[in-house]
């Protein structure tokens, strides 16, 4: 690990200038990505700024139909808020399904959402409950947020403060995990809204994406025979020792009809 100066700022304003001011500094959420990165010195900020000591990221709110997430939320936190647990059971079985005890007491919903890894399980729930992702500069629509792997939409210093979901008629997440990390090779949330249906993959890709033709089937039919005929095109997926692309779209399928069977 190389030397950096550490920050603690008491304020969103405080660390967003401080990030402004320094030379290369970067934030800290949870810290699953950042620590690792520099203990095997494949990261070398000259300052990192810890954003446990700003109060409200880690608020829950519920008001008008709206499910408000502080992003320094812990997964556990949202798998055992029993207000997570009555607006949106199918995030809190998501948040459940997190790593394990550890990463879950010390992992957080914006730590994980920014980052955009493409086996976290977060953005298929935020992109298929079609969230708002809130910044100290503006509110973003899901559907623009995550651009490839490891990639979004923030700009340089922008921070994100907190995630809304409107709350679903109904929603499910089903994925198939690697036995030693609990990440998704495969994992599918579906939710029923009022303007219809929405399906989004992880694991399977570079990024978290919207299974489109899914979604028009089961806008349709919603039944597990709806997705029967569907297959996703292999030449988009993520390939590697855990999974080949053609599995990894095999999989897709699978944990669908998984998930519309819970919703059934």
């Amino acid at each position: 690990m190389y030397d950096f100066n550490y920050h603690k700022p008491s304020s969103i304003d405080e660390a967003v200038a401080l990030f402004i001011d320094l030379e290369d500094a970067v934030y800290l959420a949870g810290g699953h990505t950042l620590l690792p990165s520099l203990k095997l010195r494949l990261a070398a900020p000259t300052d990192v700024i810890d954003l446990a000591g700003i109060p409200g990221l880690g608020d829950i709110d519920y008001a008008g139909d709206d499910l408000t997430i502080g992003a320094l939320t812990a997964h556990d936190d949202v798998a055992t808020s029993p207000v997570v647990q009555s607006v949106i059971p199918a995030l809190s079985a998501l948040a459940a399904g997190i790593g394990d005890a550890q990463v879950r007491n010390r992992g957080t919903i914006g730590g994980s959402v920014a980052n955009s890894d493409p086996a976290a399980d977060y953005p298929a729930a935020v992109l298929g409950l079609d969230a708002t992702l809130v910044t100290n500069q503006r509110s973003i629509a899901v559907d623009e947020f995550f651009t490839g792997m490891f990639e979004t939409v923030l700009e340089e210093g922008e921070l994100l403060t907190a995630i809304r979901f409107p709350k679903p008629e109904a929603a499910a997440y089903v994925k198939y995990p690697n036995p030693a990390s609990r990440y998704a090779t495969v994992g599918v949330f579906i939710a029923r809204t009022t303007k219809g249906v929405r399906v989004a993959i992880t694991g399977a890709a570079p990024s978290v994406f919207r299974a489109t033709e899914m979604e028009a089937a089961l806008n349709v039919d919603f039944s597990e025979n709806a997705l029967a005929g569907i297959s996703l095109d292999a030449d988009m997926m993520n390939e590697d020792l855990h999974a080949s692309a053609e599995y990894r779209a095999h999989l897709c399928t699978v944990m669908a009809r998984r998930a519309v069977a819970q919703l059934s």
